[in-house]
C-alpha cells in the first residue's frame, strides 16, 4: 500500500472513557464527528463509539448525518450544528436529523414539511452569545422568535445550544460571559413558558477546563480524537491520545553530489554529498506544501528533514544521517517524531486542520493495538 492513515481504535475508546469520567452523573456526551469525524472517517469510528455507549452525535451538514445513519446509527439522536439550505430541508425529515434552528422562517418550512409527512420533528435552538456566527441573539431578543417556533404544531423544541469562541483561554473570562448570556436567555424563555429540555454549551476545551459549563450535555469533538484544544503546557496532564497516525514508505534512494538542486524551483541546493529518499506522498494527499524545506519525517526512528518543495504526489528528504535507508522502509508522516500537535505548531495551524486535510485518496486503516 502506497500510504495509509492508521486509526487507533483503542486510543479512541480510551479518550471516550477519559472524557466520560470528567462528566457529572446527569450530563450526557454528544460526540461531534463533523468533517468526516475530523478526517478519521465516520463509518470507521462509529462502531467504537456505539460500543462505548454514545447515543447522541453532532455533525455539521445533513450529508454527514445521512452517512452516520447508513453506517448503522438508526435510533441515535443526530444534531446538525450548521445550516441546511432550503431545498435540502426535506432530507432532515427523511434521515431524522435534528437541525440547528436560528430563523423563524426556516422553522416554519420544517414545520410544513413535518406536517406533510405526518410527523412532529425535533429542533435544536441556536443562541448567539458572542461567537457572532449562527443563532438568535441572546437575551430578550430571542424570546419572541423562540415563542413563535414553540407554537408550531409539527415541531418539538428538544434543546438549545450556544458555542464558546474562547473556552481555551486559561482565565475563562470570555467563556463565563457567554455562559451567563446563555443562562439568562434560558431563564427568560422559562418565564415565557418555553421549556428547554436539553441545555448544551460546552465544547472540547470547556469539557477539559470548565466543569461549570457541563449543564445537561457537552459536545466533545477534537478531544475525542486526541487533538489538543488547550494550551500545550496543559495538554500532557489531560491523558488523551492522538488517534491518527500516517505512514508511507521510501520509494527510491539516491546519492547526489554537492551543488545539486532538489525539486521544483531549485529551492534547496545540497552543500555536501547527500543521500536523498523520495517519499510517494504529496499535497494531493493532504501533506501540506508549506512543509517544504521546513518539516521532517521519521525513518528508522530518526528525523529526516524535507528538502525542496513538496510536490503534488511526492517529496524528498535528506537521509544522509540515516545511512541504511532503503526502498520500502516505513516512513512516519504523523507519529514517530512528528505528532499532529508538532505539525500544527510548525505550520501555525489548528490541529483539526492537520487531520481534516488528509485527503480521501489516503486509505484509513482501523486497528486495535493487538492487531498491530
Amino acid at each position: 500500500m502506497r500510504t495509509a492513515a492508521v486509526i487507533h481504535l483503542d486510543a479512541l475508546a480510551s479518550n471516550i472513557e477519559n472524557i466520560k469520567k470528567r462528566l457529572g452523573k446527569s450530563t450526557q456526551l454528544i460526540a461531534v464527528i463533523k468533517g468526516d469525524a475530523y478526517g478519521h472517517g465516520i463509518r470507521g469510528i462509529y462502531p467504537t463509539m456505539k460500543a462505548a455507549g454514545i447515543r447522541k452525535y453532532a455533525v455539521a451538514v445533513w450529508e454527514e448525518g445521512r452517512e452516520l445513519r447508513e453506517a448503522g446509527a438508526q435510533d441515535e439522536d443526530i444534531y446538525l450544528l450548521g445550516d441546511t439550505w432550503d431545498d435540502q430541508l426535506p432530507e432532515l425529515i427523511r434521515w431524522k436529523l435534528i437541525p440547528a434552528v436560528f430563523s423563524v422562517e426556516t422553522a416554519a418550512r420544517i414545520n410544513q414539511l413535518a406536517a406533510e409527512a405526518g410527523t412532529v420533528h425535533p429542533v435544536d435552538i441556536a443562541i448567539d452569545t458572542g461567537m457572532s456566527r449562527i443563532g438568535f441573539p441572546a437575551g430578550e431578543k430571542a424570546v419572541e422568535s423562540v415563542r413563535l417556533i414553540s407554537e408550531m404544531k409539527n415541531l418539538q423544541i428538544i434543546g438549545a445550544f450556544t458555542h464558546f469562541s474562547r473556552a481555551d483561554e486559561p482565565d475563562g473570562a470570555s467563556m463565563r460571559r457567554q455562559l451567563s448570556r446563555y443562562e439568562d436567555t434560558l431563564i427568560r424563555l422559562h418565564e415565557a413558558g418555553i421549556h428547554i429540555p436539553l441545555a448544551h454549551v460546552a465544547n472540547s476545551p470547556a469539557i477539559l477546563l470548565w466543569p461549570e459549563a457541563q449543564l445537561d450535555a457537552v459536545r466533545g469533538g477534537d478531544a475525542l480524537f486526541g487533538l489538543c484544544p488547550v494550551d500545550r503546557e496543559l495538554w500532557p496532564a489531560m491523558g488523551l491520545k492522538e488517534v491518527m497516525t500516517w505512514h508511507t514508505h521510501v520509494a527510491m534512494v539516491k546519492t547526489v553530489p554537492a551543488g545539486t538542486e532538489v525539486g521544483y524551483g531549485g529551492t534547496f541546493v545540497t552543500e555536501r554529498e547527500t543521500r536523498i529518499a523520495t517519499i510517494p506522498v504529496g499535497f494531493a494527499d493532504g501533506y501540506s506544501r508549506r512543509l517544504s524545506n521546513l518539516g521532517w519525517v521519521t525513518i528508522r526512528g530518526e528525523k529526516a528533514p524535507i528538502i525542496g518543495r513538496v510536490c503534488m504526489d511526492q517529496f524528498m528528504v535528506d537521509v544522509t544521517e540515516i545511512p541504511d535507508t532503503q526502498r520500502g522502509d516505513i516512513v512516519d508522516l504523523l507519529g514517530g517524531k512528528m505528532t499532529i500537535l508538532d505539525m500544527a505548531e510548525l505550520l501555525d495551524q489548528n490541529v483539526d486542520e492537520i487531520v481534516s486535510m488528509v485527503s480521501k485518496r489516503v486509505p484509513r486503516l482501523y486497528v486495535k493495538e493487538e492487531e498491530i
